[in-house]
């Protein structure tokens, strides 16, 4: 998305979601492409367009660093930027720890806790999964339920997705070296407090942008935080 000669930014969306739903439809995307940006939005596996497949094998342990390293080969990016928000940070961050080396890092809707904390939020969405259907408004886990409902999820596929996914040790983050913003809702702590990972961070920035966890990327303040960080 975008002109052919805006600079590469690959953007990753979160769990249940899509690139569609994260970035696009609320406008961020729109955002980005008019400040210059040509996007990178791919649907990660299990979700959206992507496949979903309900052979174990299919996935092994960071199962979306693999396919994200894959992915930016298979572009051909050699100088790009890149960011996710949620389970799209997660992935970003252990790509960045993989290997991948972008200019600049964006790491959306996420916390300290949530990178070295997953086995507690992944535990949660597993119970939402072995629950679907029988959750009553006012559990915890409701509005997982409901976003799986309107994603039509696959859940078994979720499920195996799910597991795996890494805990990133706080220790690692020194190995982030690039500027990284930790941009995220006001009321948002889903995973984490973002200033406390922006602080454990080499080059940390943080923002504050409208809403909590499933609300902040329908604020357009998220997309607008992303280009003042990326054009700094």
């Amino acid at each position: 998305m975008g002109e052919a000669s805006g600079r590469p930014l690959v953007l990753l969306h979160g769990l249940f979601s899509s690139a569609h739903v994260n970035w696009i439809k609320y406008g961020n995307a729109q955002i980005l492409v008019d400040a210059g940006f040509r996007l990178y939005m791919p649907d990660l596996r299990a979700h959206g367009e992507s496949e979903a497949p309900h052979d174990p094998r299919a996935y092994p342990e960071d199962v979306l660093v693999e396919d994200l390293k894959s992915i930016i080969a298979e572009l051909e990016l050699k100088d790009y930027d890149l960011g996710g928000f949620s389970l799209g940070s997660r992935t970003s961050a252990r790509g960045v720890l993989a290997g991948l080396a972008p200019r600049r890092l964006i790491l959306a809707g996420m916390g300290l806790s949530g990178l070295s904390g997953w086995a507690r939020r992944s535990a949660h969405f597993v119970d939402a999964i072995d629950r679907f259907g029988s959750i009553e408004r006012g559990d915890p886990a409701f509005v997982a339920q409901a976003f799986m409902k309107t994603m039509k999820i696959d859940r078994e596929a979720a499920r195996l997705l799910l597991g795996s996914v890494d805990d990133t040790a706080p220790s690692e983050l020194a190995r982030i070296t690039m500027p990284t913003l930790c941009v995220c809702g006001a009321d948002d702590e889903d995973n984490g407090k973002a200033q406390e990972l922006a602080d454990a961070l080499p080059d940390g920035h943080y923002a504050e942008t409208p809403g909590n966890h499933m609300s902040s990327v329908t604020f357009k303040e998220m997309g607008r935080a992303m280009v003042e960080f990326l054009l700094d």
